[in-house]
């Protein structure tokens, strides 16, 4: 049920992203109260500092009012 895109600048492994992905799935379950971790669905974009500011930053900024932080 729950997608969830993360946009990070290149640098991980695929271990760590593997580490990333489970552990936001693992988040998701327990908040959302999903019965299977399988639910959620994790991409992982690598986004270099160019494309960032040419791309993601007009995203965010569009996608204001649907940003949480911590």
């Amino acid at each position: 049920m729950p997608y969830v895109n993360v946009k990070m600048y290149p640098g991980r492994t695929d271990d760590q992203k593997r580490q990333l992905a489970e552990r936001i799935a693992l988040a998701a379950a327990e908040i959302c109260k999903l019965t299977d971790v399988h639910q959620t669905t994790v991409v992982i974009e690598e986004v270099t500092p160019e494309e960032w500011r040419r791309t993601i930053v007009p995203e965010l900024e569009r996608l204001d009012a649907s940003r949480y932080y911590p």
